[in-house]
Protein backbone atom coordinates (compact mmCIF):
# COMPACT_ATOMS: atom_id res chain seq x y z
CA UNK A 1 0.00 0.00 0.00
CA UNK A 2 1.29 3.30 -1.30
CA UNK A 3 1.00 7.08 0.43
CA UNK A 4 0.36 10.16 -2.36
CA UNK A 5 1.92 13.67 -1.04
CA UNK A 6 -0.54 16.17 0.09
CA UNK A 7 0.49 19.87 1.84
CA UNK A 8 0.18 19.86 5.71
CA UNK A 9 -1.88 17.82 7.58
CA UNK A 10 -5.37 17.06 6.89
CA UNK A 11 -7.87 17.95 8.66
CA UNK A 12 -10.46 15.22 7.90
CA UNK A 13 -11.87 13.05 10.53
CA UNK A 14 -11.44 9.15 10.68
CA UNK A 15 -7.97 9.18 10.60
CA UNK A 16 -4.93 7.68 12.20
CA UNK A 17 -0.97 9.52 12.29
CA UNK A 18 2.11 7.89 12.29
CA UNK A 19 5.80 8.64 12.69
CA UNK A 20 7.12 8.46 8.70
CA UNK A 21 10.70 6.65 9.20
CA UNK A 22 13.37 6.83 6.58
CA UNK A 23 14.73 3.23 6.14
CA UNK A 24 13.52 0.68 3.76
CA UNK A 25 10.33 -0.52 3.40
CA UNK A 26 9.90 -4.09 3.90
CA UNK A 27 7.03 -6.83 4.06
CA UNK A 28 8.45 -9.52 6.53
CA UNK A 29 6.99 -13.33 5.77
CA UNK A 30 7.38 -15.30 9.04
CA UNK A 31 5.48 -18.57 9.13
CA UNK A 32 7.03 -20.08 12.24
CA UNK A 33 10.77 -20.82 11.14
CA UNK A 34 11.46 -19.30 7.93
CA UNK A 35 12.01 -15.53 7.80
CA UNK A 36 11.83 -13.99 4.03
CA UNK A 37 12.14 -9.96 3.94
CA UNK A 38 10.80 -8.61 0.95
CA UNK A 39 11.15 -4.64 -0.50
CA UNK A 40 8.50 -2.81 -1.74
CA UNK A 41 9.01 -3.58 -5.33
CA UNK A 42 9.68 -7.35 -4.04
CA UNK A 43 13.18 -8.17 -4.18
CA UNK A 44 14.92 -10.21 -1.42
CA UNK A 45 16.59 -8.06 1.25
CA UNK A 46 17.25 -10.98 3.69
CA UNK A 47 21.26 -11.29 2.62
CA UNK A 48 21.61 -7.47 3.14
CA UNK A 49 19.96 -7.59 6.79
CA UNK A 50 21.09 -11.49 8.23
CA UNK A 51 20.54 -9.60 12.04
CA UNK A 52 16.74 -8.85 11.06
CA UNK A 53 15.95 -12.54 9.92
CA UNK A 54 17.54 -13.61 13.39
CA UNK A 55 15.58 -11.00 15.12
CA UNK A 56 12.24 -11.79 13.86
CA UNK A 57 12.75 -15.34 14.29
CA UNK A 58 13.91 -14.78 18.10
CA UNK A 59 10.88 -11.83 18.61
CA UNK A 60 7.65 -13.16 17.35
CA UNK A 61 5.80 -16.04 18.60
CA UNK A 62 3.26 -16.47 15.93
CA UNK A 63 3.09 -16.93 12.23
CA UNK A 64 2.42 -13.52 10.60
CA UNK A 65 3.24 -10.86 7.73
CA UNK A 66 3.94 -7.83 8.58
CA UNK A 67 4.38 -4.79 6.85
CA UNK A 68 7.03 -1.94 8.18
CA UNK A 69 10.67 -0.23 7.76
CA UNK A 70 13.93 -1.84 8.25
CA UNK A 71 16.09 1.45 10.00
CA UNK A 72 19.41 1.74 11.14
CA UNK A 73 20.15 4.88 14.03
CA UNK A 74 23.43 5.94 15.13
CA UNK A 75 23.83 8.00 18.03
CA UNK A 76 20.01 8.12 18.70
CA UNK A 77 19.60 9.45 14.95
CA UNK A 78 18.64 7.66 11.64
CA UNK A 79 21.25 7.32 9.41
CA UNK A 80 20.04 6.06 5.47
CA UNK A 81 23.49 6.12 4.36
CA UNK A 82 24.59 3.44 6.68
CA UNK A 83 21.46 1.91 5.49
CA UNK A 84 22.35 2.12 1.82
CA UNK A 85 25.77 0.44 2.45
CA UNK A 86 24.12 -2.69 3.41
CA UNK A 87 23.83 -3.44 -0.47
CA UNK A 88 26.83 -4.58 -1.28
CA UNK A 89 27.60 -7.90 -3.53
CA UNK A 90 30.60 -8.91 -0.50
CA UNK A 91 28.40 -11.03 2.37
CA UNK A 92 31.57 -10.49 4.75
CA UNK A 93 31.15 -6.62 4.27
CA UNK A 94 27.37 -7.15 5.14
CA UNK A 95 27.93 -9.65 8.37
CA UNK A 96 30.66 -6.72 9.29
CA UNK A 97 28.40 -3.97 9.03
CA UNK A 98 25.38 -5.96 10.62
CA UNK A 99 27.35 -6.66 13.41
CA UNK A 100 29.15 -2.76 13.87
CA UNK A 101 25.87 -0.84 12.66
CA UNK A 102 22.81 -3.21 13.48
CA UNK A 103 19.20 -2.26 11.70
CA UNK A 104 16.01 -2.24 13.60
CA UNK A 105 12.37 -3.28 12.60
CA UNK A 106 9.64 -0.76 12.88
CA UNK A 107 6.39 -2.58 12.13
CA UNK A 108 3.33 -0.21 10.82
CA UNK A 109 0.98 -2.90 9.69
CA UNK A 110 -0.62 -6.69 9.56
CA UNK A 111 -1.02 -8.32 7.16
CA UNK A 112 -1.89 -11.59 8.07
CA UNK A 113 -1.82 -13.50 11.05
CA UNK A 114 -1.54 -17.43 11.40
CA UNK A 115 -3.76 -18.61 8.91
CA UNK A 116 -6.34 -15.95 8.53
CA UNK A 117 -6.05 -12.95 5.53
CA UNK A 118 -5.95 -9.47 7.16
CA UNK A 119 -5.74 -7.30 4.18
CA UNK A 120 -9.52 -6.97 4.14
CA UNK A 121 -9.93 -6.05 7.84
CA UNK A 122 -10.33 -1.90 8.29
CA UNK A 123 -6.99 -0.85 9.65
CA UNK A 124 -8.30 -0.32 13.28
CA UNK A 125 -8.47 -3.56 13.33
CA UNK A 126 -4.91 -4.82 11.76
CA UNK A 127 -3.41 -1.96 14.21
CA UNK A 128 -5.15 -3.74 17.11
CA UNK A 129 -4.26 -6.72 16.75
CA UNK A 130 -0.65 -5.82 15.69
CA UNK A 131 0.20 -4.18 19.08
CA UNK A 132 -0.96 -7.42 20.50
CA UNK A 133 1.47 -9.56 18.64
CA UNK A 134 3.88 -7.26 19.85
CA UNK A 135 2.87 -7.30 23.59
CA UNK A 136 5.85 -8.76 24.54
CA UNK A 137 8.18 -7.70 22.00
CA UNK A 138 11.16 -6.20 22.60
CA UNK A 139 14.30 -3.89 21.18
CA UNK A 140 15.39 -3.88 18.10
CA UNK A 141 11.94 -4.65 16.98
CA UNK A 142 8.96 -1.91 17.61
CA UNK A 143 5.60 -0.66 16.60
CA UNK A 144 5.43 2.66 15.38
CA UNK A 145 3.62 5.01 17.54
CA UNK A 146 0.35 5.92 16.25
CA UNK A 147 -2.18 9.18 17.39
CA UNK A 148 -5.70 9.90 16.19
CA UNK A 149 -5.03 13.41 17.78
CA UNK A 150 -4.02 15.88 14.77
CA UNK A 151 -2.42 18.29 17.38
CA UNK A 152 -0.37 15.94 18.75
CA UNK A 153 0.21 14.74 15.06
CA UNK A 154 1.48 18.29 14.21
CA UNK A 155 3.91 18.36 17.17
CA UNK A 156 5.56 14.83 15.45
CA UNK A 157 6.11 16.46 12.86
CA UNK A 158 8.05 19.36 14.27
CA UNK A 159 9.98 17.44 16.50
CA UNK A 160 10.95 14.24 15.39
CA UNK A 161 12.81 15.08 12.14
CA UNK A 162 15.19 15.75 14.44
CA UNK A 163 15.90 12.21 14.79
CA UNK A 164 15.86 11.74 11.26
CA UNK A 165 12.37 11.08 10.05
CA UNK A 166 10.81 12.98 7.48
CA UNK A 167 7.32 13.92 8.52
CA UNK A 168 3.97 12.02 8.80
CA UNK A 169 1.78 9.15 7.22
CA UNK A 170 -1.80 9.92 7.76
CA UNK A 171 -4.35 6.52 7.56
CA UNK A 172 -8.16 6.24 7.21
CA UNK A 173 -9.05 3.98 10.42
CA UNK A 174 -11.79 1.99 8.01
CA UNK A 175 -9.13 1.13 5.06
CA UNK A 176 -8.53 -2.25 3.93
CA UNK A 177 -5.16 -2.74 3.13
CA UNK A 178 -5.21 -1.75 -1.04
CA UNK A 179 -2.18 -3.07 -2.42
CA UNK A 180 -0.59 -0.67 -5.08
CA UNK A 181 -3.15 2.02 -4.04
CA UNK A 182 -1.81 5.35 -3.15
CA UNK A 183 -4.68 5.31 -0.05
CA UNK A 184 -2.56 6.59 2.71
CA UNK A 185 -1.37 10.17 2.75
CA UNK A 186 1.98 11.68 3.63
CA UNK A 187 3.38 15.00 4.47
CA UNK A 188 7.04 15.60 4.33
CA UNK A 189 8.69 18.85 4.86
CA UNK A 190 8.90 21.36 2.05
CA UNK A 191 11.56 24.14 2.21
CA UNK A 192 13.58 25.95 -0.40
CA UNK A 193 17.60 26.94 -0.19
CA UNK A 194 19.63 28.40 -2.89
CA UNK A 195 22.76 26.42 -4.19
CA UNK A 196 25.47 26.84 -6.85
CA UNK A 197 25.26 24.61 -10.00
CA UNK A 198 28.27 23.24 -10.77
CA UNK A 199 28.14 20.59 -13.08
CA UNK A 200 25.41 18.95 -14.74
CA UNK A 201 24.99 15.36 -16.30
CA UNK A 202 23.41 14.59 -19.54
CA UNK A 203 19.68 12.67 -20.26
CA UNK A 204 19.95 8.98 -21.32
CA UNK A 205 19.07 10.28 -24.56
CA UNK A 206 22.19 11.73 -24.81
CA UNK A 207 21.42 15.59 -26.44
CA UNK A 208 19.46 17.15 -23.92
CA UNK A 209 20.39 17.95 -19.43
CA UNK A 210 19.56 14.89 -17.44
CA UNK A 211 20.18 17.03 -14.38
CA UNK A 212 21.90 20.01 -12.60
CA UNK A 213 24.99 19.23 -9.70
CA UNK A 214 24.40 21.10 -6.86
CA UNK A 215 26.50 22.87 -4.53
CA UNK A 216 26.74 24.43 -0.98
CA UNK A 217 29.77 26.53 0.75
CA UNK A 218 31.06 25.52 4.53
CA UNK A 219 32.54 27.48 6.47
CA UNK A 220 35.85 27.49 5.08
CA UNK A 221 34.73 28.07 1.42
CA UNK A 222 35.07 24.57 0.28
CA UNK A 223 32.08 24.08 -2.27
CA UNK A 224 30.31 20.10 -1.42
CA UNK A 225 28.22 18.64 -3.70
CA UNK A 226 24.69 18.74 -2.25
CA UNK A 227 22.22 16.83 -4.44
CA UNK A 228 20.74 17.33 -7.74
CA UNK A 229 17.64 18.71 -9.15
CA UNK A 230 15.87 17.09 -12.58
CA UNK A 231 12.77 18.40 -12.51
CA UNK A 232 12.63 18.89 -16.33
CA UNK A 233 10.40 18.92 -18.73
CA UNK A 234 11.97 17.63 -22.34
CA UNK A 235 11.43 20.79 -24.01
CA UNK A 236 13.30 22.72 -20.44
CA UNK A 237 15.89 20.46 -20.92
CA UNK A 238 16.47 20.72 -24.22
CA UNK A 239 16.87 25.15 -23.64
CA UNK A 240 18.95 23.91 -20.66
CA UNK A 241 21.76 23.23 -23.40
CA UNK A 242 21.69 26.78 -24.94
CA UNK A 243 21.48 28.25 -21.43
CA UNK A 244 24.34 26.33 -20.14
CA UNK A 245 26.86 26.89 -22.86
CA UNK A 246 28.56 30.07 -21.31
CA UNK A 247 29.30 28.33 -18.14
CA UNK A 248 30.78 24.90 -19.42
CA UNK A 249 34.30 24.39 -19.39
CA UNK A 250 36.43 22.16 -21.24
CA UNK A 251 38.65 21.14 -18.11
CA UNK A 252 38.10 20.54 -14.39
CA UNK A 253 41.41 23.05 -14.33
CA UNK A 254 40.01 25.03 -11.16
CA UNK A 255 37.09 24.11 -10.89
CA UNK A 256 36.28 23.64 -7.29
CA UNK A 257 35.82 19.86 -7.60
CA UNK A 258 39.09 19.89 -9.08
CA UNK A 259 40.40 17.74 -6.27
CA UNK A 260 37.95 14.71 -7.13
CA UNK A 261 39.44 13.70 -9.81
CA UNK A 262 42.56 12.78 -8.60
CA UNK A 263 42.25 8.87 -6.44
CA UNK A 264 43.49 11.08 -2.82
CA UNK A 265 40.11 13.13 -3.38
CA UNK A 266 38.72 14.34 -0.55
CA UNK A 267 36.13 13.20 2.49
CA UNK A 268 33.17 14.18 0.33
CA UNK A 269 30.89 12.63 -1.82
CA UNK A 270 31.52 12.70 -5.32
CA UNK A 271 29.35 13.61 -8.45
CA UNK A 272 30.78 10.74 -10.86
CA UNK A 273 30.82 8.16 -8.14
CA UNK A 274 29.37 5.02 -8.41
CA UNK A 275 25.53 4.17 -8.47
CA UNK A 276 25.10 1.90 -4.86
CA UNK A 277 21.64 1.10 -6.66
CA UNK A 278 22.80 0.67 -10.54
CA UNK A 279 26.83 0.02 -11.01
CA UNK A 280 25.71 0.45 -14.76
CA UNK A 281 24.14 3.70 -14.17
CA UNK A 282 26.58 6.59 -15.96
CA UNK A 283 27.24 9.12 -13.25
CA UNK A 284 29.95 11.10 -15.29
CA UNK A 285 29.16 15.11 -15.42
CA UNK A 286 30.19 17.95 -17.39
CA UNK A 287 31.51 21.03 -15.16
CA UNK A 288 30.31 24.45 -14.85
CA UNK A 289 31.80 27.48 -14.02
CA UNK A 290 30.63 28.24 -10.37
CA UNK A 291 28.72 31.24 -10.93
CA UNK A 292 25.03 30.01 -11.80
CA UNK A 293 22.77 29.78 -8.63
CA UNK A 294 19.46 28.19 -8.56
CA UNK A 295 16.29 27.88 -6.03
CA UNK A 296 15.38 24.06 -5.39
CA UNK A 297 12.69 23.26 -3.34
CA UNK A 298 14.06 20.30 -0.86
CA UNK A 299 12.46 17.89 2.26
CA UNK A 300 15.46 17.35 4.29
CA UNK A 301 19.07 16.74 4.76
CA UNK A 302 21.31 13.70 5.37
CA UNK A 303 24.54 14.83 6.68
CA UNK A 304 25.54 17.85 4.36
CA UNK A 305 23.38 16.55 1.35
CA UNK A 306 20.05 16.80 0.40
CA UNK A 307 18.25 13.41 1.38
CA UNK A 308 16.43 13.07 -2.11
CA UNK A 309 16.54 14.80 -5.34
CA UNK A 310 15.23 18.25 -5.13
CA UNK A 311 12.73 20.34 -7.30
CA UNK A 312 13.88 22.95 -9.30
CA UNK A 313 12.24 26.59 -8.31
CA UNK A 314 14.35 29.11 -10.74
CA UNK A 315 17.88 30.92 -11.23
CA UNK A 316 18.96 33.44 -8.93
CA UNK A 317 20.83 36.15 -10.79
CA UNK A 318 20.53 38.05 -8.05
CA UNK A 319 22.42 35.94 -5.45
CA UNK A 320 26.28 35.70 -4.88
CA UNK A 321 27.12 32.12 -6.11
CA UNK A 322 29.85 32.59 -2.62
CA UNK A 323 26.25 33.48 -0.79
CA UNK A 324 25.25 30.21 -0.63
CA UNK A 325 26.04 28.20 2.22
CA UNK A 326 25.10 25.79 4.70
CA UNK A 327 23.85 28.63 7.06
CA UNK A 328 20.91 29.37 5.07
CA UNK A 329 19.27 26.04 5.91
CA UNK A 330 16.94 24.87 8.93
CA UNK A 331 18.29 22.83 11.17
CA UNK A 332 15.60 20.81 13.61
CA UNK A 333 16.15 20.58 16.93
CA UNK A 334 18.10 17.44 17.81
CA UNK A 335 16.32 14.53 19.68
CA UNK A 336 16.46 10.76 19.90
CA UNK A 337 14.78 7.95 17.93
CA UNK A 338 14.75 6.14 21.55
CA UNK A 339 12.64 9.60 22.99
CA UNK A 340 9.99 8.75 20.13
CA UNK A 341 8.87 5.13 21.57
CA UNK A 342 9.08 6.82 24.83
Amino acid sequence: MLAKAVSGIPEIDGLAFEPKWDGFRCIVFFDGTDVLLGSRNEKPLDRYFPEVVEMVRSSLSRPCVLDGEIVIAVDGNLDFDLLSQRIHPAASRVKTLSETTPASFVAFDLLALDEEDYRAKSFSERRDALSKLFVDVEPPMYVTPVTTDREEAQAWFEQFEGAGLDGIVAKPLSQVYSENKRTMLKIKHERTADCVVAGFRWHKTGDVIGSLLLGLFDDDGVLHHVGITSSFTMARRAELVTELAEYRMETLEGHPWEAWASSEAAQQRKPGAVSRWNAKKDLSWMPLRADLVVEVAYSQMQGNRFRHATTFKRFRSDRDPSSCTYAQLEVPTPMLVSEIFS
